[in-house]
């Protein structure tokens, strides 16, 4: 893997710069959860849908954490979903869950629920998912897209997600943190 690559990790936030006009990752907030020489994966935590997640997947409508929507993951392959949990504190590993960073994963939503019960503490469900050719995550972050950010588990799992990216922001150190206050569009102010 390259170096530029190993900077990229699971676990960081891509925060959507102001410069960054695609409609799909206006004002986002994306999670990496695979970085390596072929490309990237994330999701978007804060576009949910009035989808509820019981209407589509059944009983792991009762298991997500609130509110209890599906969220739009980004364009990639919007028929699918990607379950990202909390694996329960010092408990066995659930069934189907494949860690990513601290206690943060991907659970497989082919498991029996039963076989998750008691392993997972809490669930989000994504409708697709952002993804990045070899290369191209690095150039848009070299080109002034995305602000790269440590991410915190309260992050994946916030009920109000319309205010995360100025929340993140705000906890950044130095001049990124400014940009929490700035309008959408500065000639407005």
């Amino acid at each position: 893997m390259s170096s530029e690559v190993r900077a990229l990790a699971p676990g960081q936030l891509l925060l959507a710069a102001p410069e960054l006009l695609d409609p799909n990752f206006a004002d986002t907030v994306v999670l990496l959860l695979d970085v390596n020489d072929d490309g990237a994966l994330g999701v978007v935590l804060n576009r949910p849908t009035a989808l509820p997640v019981a209407e589509v997947l059944g009983e792991w409508g009762d298991v997500v954490e609130e509110p209890e929507l599906l969220f739009q993951g980004g364009p990639v392959s919007t028929d699918g979903a990607l379950a990202v949990a909390l694996a329960a504190p010092g408990g066995e590993q659930a069934a189907g869950f494949q860690p990513l960073w601290d206690r943060i994963g991907l659970l497989d939503l082919d498991t029996p629920r039963e076989l998750v019960e008691g392993t997972v503490d809490r669930l989000r469900i994504f409708a697709g998912y952002a993804g990045w050719g070899a290369g191209q995550l690095q150039a848009e972050i070299a080109e002034g897209s995305w602000y790269v950010v440590p991410g915190h588990v309260e992050d994946v799992f916030l009920g109000d997600t319309r205010d995360l990216r100025r929340q993140v922001l705000r906890r950044q150190p130095g001049d990124l943190a400014l940009h929490a206050t700035r309008p959408s569009d500065p000639e407005l102010n």
